[in-house]
């Protein structure tokens, strides 16, 4: 991409996200659904890109929505299965889910109930299910595990008993755990057996089992064949659908964030201020935290120069990271930073006023094609 003669047409900062790439992922995940029978979603609160849906319906069976605008969103742009899931609903929303959604999964027995009438009565056929909380969890960062301690995330086990003996099962076609995070699938398999071991009695009674997202599917190393075995053994054991929430896995290793050198400074070290903001265009920088990769560059000290990355904000701590180079930075030079298609877009603000990036679709037929501008109108509607 960097190779090609239009690259530094691209007004920067600009996200870019490439069709081969994104491809390359798709026939990945459509391998799974075929091998299994399974159906795979994608979860939009990842990657929310609705410009690709064409291309992602072609081979995954719909969308996964966490809000009202989601659900609209992937009905409209993508035209698959919608399914939804929120800890609890607005009441003054709920009519227009039903008309979006297909599958509506709760948090608690006493949300479907509360909703059971309305879904009764209307004039489509929805699935519903619970959500679960198995209290098993491999996630280590607190703020990304939904069973760490007093989550509000699912209904843990005692939780769900006392539901079911309450309101019955009688209009619960499925179940739904989400308790992984960029994880292999030797997670999912010891998170499957706890489940297995818990609700067993209860995974006997529903239509499916909803395996929610945090598979890194689409990974170099991940094991493909162990998440199949998790897919069939649940399938065959209950005779159920099994269904997958990837968002990650869809969008990862396919985008960048293209940032030009603003300035370059001094301090104790090297400085360079870029036109991009990890507070702005990549929060989960600063929230995970983590340092993405830049291309042609290397840790701190292991080229020749080091540099500390920051934006042209007024937050001190908006810092990407240190990185090293194998010449000195130039005022104009152009940073490429990788993995940049999910969670960025769909989480990206105009703090400080600083507008938000172009996004750009690299084709297969290696065009740069400009599909959103934002300014200052942008900035100023959300005042």
């Amino acid at each position: 991409m960097c190779m090609d003669r239009n690259f530094y047409k691209l007004k920067t900062p600009c996200y870019v996200v490439d069709e081969k790439l994104l491809t390359r992922n798709l026939e990945i995940l459509k391998s799974v659904e075929e091998r299994t029978d399974c159906r795979i979603l994608l979860a939009q609160k990842g990657f929310s890109m609705y410009s690709v849906y064409p291309i992602i319906s072609q081979y995954i069976s719909g969308v996964a929505s966490s809000s009202l605008f989601e659900a609209k969103l992937g009905f409209e742009e993508m035209g698959k299965e919608v399914h939804i899931y929120s800890p609890a609903y607005r009441e003054d929303e709920f009519d227009e889910i039903i008309k979006y959604c297909g599958h509506i999964v709760f948090n608690s027995f006493s949300q479907f109930a509360k909703y059971k009438d309305k879904i009764e009565k209307s004039s489509k056929r929805i699935e519903c299910g619970i959500r679960i909380n198995p209290e098993y969890s491999e996630i280590e960062t607190d703020i990304y595990n939904p069973c760490f301690e007093n989550s509000r995330m699912g209904s843990t086990l005692e939780y769900f008993e006392e539901g079911a003996l309450k309101y019955g099962m009688e209009g619960i076609d499925g179940i739904h755990f989400h308790t992984m995070c960029e994880q292999n699938s030797d997670t999912l398999e010891r998170t499957v057996r706890v489940v297995d071991e818990k609700f067993g009695k209860y995974l006997k009674q529903v239509k499916w089992v909803n395996f929610g997202g945090g598979h890194h599917i689409t990974r170099s190393d991940y094991d493909i064949e162990k998440l199949i075995d998790c897919i069939l053994f649940i399938k065959n054991k209950y005779n159920v659908d099994v269904y997958l929430e990837p968002g990650e896995a869809v969008a990862l290793n396919t985008g960048f964030l293209i940032s030009s050198v603003l300035d370059t400074m001094k301090n104790g070290m090297d400085i360079a201020i870029l036109d991009t903001s990890a507070a702005c265009h990549m929060p989960d920088v600063l929230e995970m935290p983590y340092r993405p990769e830049i291309i042609n560059a290397g840790k701190p000290y292991e080229k020749k120069f080091t540099y500390r990355l920051g934006s042209a904000t007024c937050l001190s701590g908006d810092i990407i990271g240190d990185y090293s180079f194998d010449k000195p930075l130039r005022e104009g030079d152009r940073l490429i930073f990788c993995d940049m298609a999910h969670y960025s877009m769909v989480k990206n603000n105009t703090f400080n006023g600083i507008n938000l990036p172009d996004i750009v679709f690299y084709t297969k037929e290696k065009e740069f094609r400009v599909i959103k501008s934002f300014g200052y109108e942008n900035f100023k509607a959300r005042l």
